[in-house]
C-alpha cells in the first residue's frame, strides 16, 4: 500500500542563550550519544572563543553558515541503465543543515585539540571563505558545473 500524506517539518526551537534557531541546529549537530549540556558546552565555548559581544558572535556564525551554504547540489538520477549526477537547485533549509553538518564534520575530522578549539577554529575559517567546509561547497558546485549537461534529465 503506497504510503499518503506529507509530514511536517517540525520547527526548531529557539536556543535560551542566544535566540537563535541557527545555535540550537549546531547544538543538535554537534551532539553524541543524547549528551546535550555536553554539547553546549562545546557550542557555546566555540561562540565565546570567536567573541565575547553574544550579538557579534551570532552574526560570525551566521555569516560562517551563509559562507557554506551550497546554491546547488548534484543528485543521482538512474536513466535508461545510466545512472547519471544531476544538478539542482538546493531549498534554504537543506543549505543551512548541509553546511551545519558540514562545519561540524570539518571541526571532528581535525586531530589533536579539544572539540571547543577545532570547532571554534572551522568557524572561523569558514567566516573567512576557506577551510574544509568551504572546501566541500567549492566542490559540490565544481560537480554541479560539469554535470550542468544533464540537467535536462531533472524533469
Amino acid at each position: 500500500m503506497p504510503r499518503t500524506g506529507s509530514i511536517r517539518k517540525r520547527p526548531i526551537e529557539v536556543d535560551p542563550l542566544y535566540k537563535s534557531c541557527l545555535v540550537t541546529r549546531l547544538i543538535n549537530r554537534v551532539m553524541e550519544g543524547g549528551k546535550k549540556k555536553t554539547a553546549e558546552k562545546i557550542v557555546y565555548g566555540a561562540l565565546r572563543n570567536l567573541s565575547a559581544d553574544e550579538n557579534e558572535a551570532k552574526d560570525f556564525l551566521k555569516k560562517a553558515v551563509q559562507n557554506v551554504m551550497p546554491k546547488q547540489e548534484v543528485r543521482s538520477r538512474r536513466v535508461g541503465g545510466a545512472t547519471y549526477q544531476i544538478p539542482m537547485p538546493v531549498k534554504h533549509d537543506r543549505s543551512e543543515a548541509l553546511a551545519v553538518r558540514w562545519i561540524t564534520q570539518a571541526a571532528q575530522a581535525k586531530k589533536g585539540k579539544p572539540m571547543v578549539d577545532k570547532l571554534t577554529e572551522e568557524l572561523r575559517d569558514a567566516a573567512q571563505g576557506r577551510g574544509g567546509a568551504f572546501k566541500k561547497k567549492e566542490n559540490m558546485y565544481r560537480m554541479a558545473q560539469a554535470n550542468k549537461a544533464f540537467a535536462h534529465f531533472r524533469w
